[in-house]
């Protein structure tokens, strides 16, 4: 057993797949090209953290070239998500990575604002609690981060809506589990959300 895994959820930045519901604001190859922006940013910031194992899992699949170049920029390993909603994934993921290491964290690429300090910051965190989470101001969270898997957390989450934080708070006050919540930050997922996005990250 290590001790710490980062592992970086990301869609392959492909026209058309990724960050969809951006596209009305910046078409789907503008949306593709910020997608491939944000999860250049994602594995740097993870990268700085210092994990001892750094990971992409990918959907649908680890091919996409800029999941290439990030393996050799990082030195990150290359994992596929599978099939099931979101919360079969991640727990898929956490019941893998866990049986090698003694934490992990799991991230999106959706969050600019998350930063290395955050994320050795929830790594710490997990010395001392079950869990650790930092939330997302549209009500989900951008990082979950877990000592052992626990599939009361995603079993039955209504993804992609604002009431992912609170069911996940239900869960685990539930479980009896002992959380951090580190500052919340904003999601970019909407053209309204594009305010977020650092200057001169937009094509």
């Amino acid at each position: 057993m290590s001790g710490s895994a980062i592992i970086i959820f990301a869609k392959a930045p492909v026209a058309g797949l990724a960050k969809t519901r951006l596209i009305p604001a910046l078409g789907a190859a503008g949306a593709a090209a910020l997608a491939e922006r944000m999860l250049a940013h994602a594995a740097q910031v993870a990268a700085a953290a210092a994990p001892d194992t750094l990971e992409v899992c990918a959907a649908p699949e680890a091919e996409h070239p800029a999941f290439g170049r990030l393996a050799r920029d990082h030195g990150l390993q290359l994992s596929t998500q599978g099939d099931g909603d979101l919360g079969q994934r991640m727990h898929r993921a956490f019941l893998r990575t866990l049986a090698r290491h003694y934490r992990a964290v799991i991230i999106g690429t959706d969050a600019p604002a998350l930063d290395a300090p955050s994320l050795r910051q929830a790594q710490s965190a997990l010395d001392e609690h079950d869990a650790v989470f930092v939330p997302a101001l549209d009500g989900g969270y951008a990082l979950i981060g877990l000592r052992q898997p626990h599939a009361c957390l995603f079993d039955g989450i209504a993804w992609s809506t604002s009431a992912v934080m609170a069911q996940t708070r239900d869960r685990l006050q539930a479980a009896g589990l002992r959380w951090a919540e580190l500052p919340a930050v904003a999601d970019v997922d909407e053209p309204a959300d594009l305010v977020h996005v650092p200057a001169g990250w937009l094509p």
